[in-house]
């Protein structure tokens, strides 16, 4: 008999930027909240902030590590597309599973390949494609499979900050739902249509102190 295939939960969401500050004022003008410190990516030549959405779920704020050497291949989220001048985006999603193989291999879309990662004393396993693209152009997750217990997000300082749904737009809203059926998606998602000739978008709804904010 097969084994069930283990169900994948929402892990976090990644406003890419041109640079950290950047992402930061943006993530500050519209959750009221500054994103703390994470660390370092010495694979990918990128580093992050971080902000707790709940025990086991974060908002990352992910651009180019200016004082890393340039990696030796196209680094993750589609950043290497990025200009200075380029705007912080909720560009991507990671999807957490207890088998990244397993996700991967039932996924019915292109994913990647799972790449070993780390961050200072974290380490874990990622689905990354070789051209450092956002699959589906960031309406796909990332897969990840953490290496450690507890989940990162336990450690953050909690501002009273949750994630109340994320809403995926995709010109094509039923191969999306057909990914997501296909990963065991537990976390409830909305997928809808673009408007007609509208790009692949994230809205991410957000519960703050101040009331429910937009990103």
């Amino acid at each position: 008999m097969t084994p069930a295939l283990p169900p994948c939960f929402i892990d976090h969401i990644t406003v890419t930027a041109p640079s950290l500050d950047a992402g930061a004022s943006w993530v500050r003008k519209v959750l009221g909240v500054s994103p703390q410190a994470g660390g370092e990516h010495p694979r990918m030549g990128t580093h992050n902030l971080l902000l707790r959405l709940g025990y086991a779920l974060f908002l990352e704020v992910i651009a180019p590590n200016p004082s890393a050497p340039p990696p030796t291949r196209p680094r993750w989220f589609g950043l290497d597309a990025l200009d200075a001048a380029a705007t912080p985006t909720l560009a991507a999603w990671v999807a957490r599973t207890a088998d990244i193989h397993a996700s991967l291999a039932a996924a019915s879309e292109s994913l990647g390949a799972v790449e070993p990662m780390s961050r200072g004393a974290l380490d874990w396993l990622i689905t990354i494609p070789a051209d450092g693209s956002l699959p589906l152009q960031g309406a796909a997750p990332a897969l990840i499979e953490w290496q450690a217990e507890p989940h990162p997000a336990a450690g953050l300082a909690d501002h009273s900050l949750a994630l109340l749904r994320l809403d995926i737009f995709h010109p094509e809203p039923e191969r999306v739902s057909r990914l997501l059926r296909s990963l065991a998606l537990a976390t409830p998602v909305s997928v809808q249509a673009a408007p007609p000739g509208g790009a692949p978008r994230l809205v991410a709804h957000i519960d703050t102190p101040q009331g429910p904010r937009v990103l």
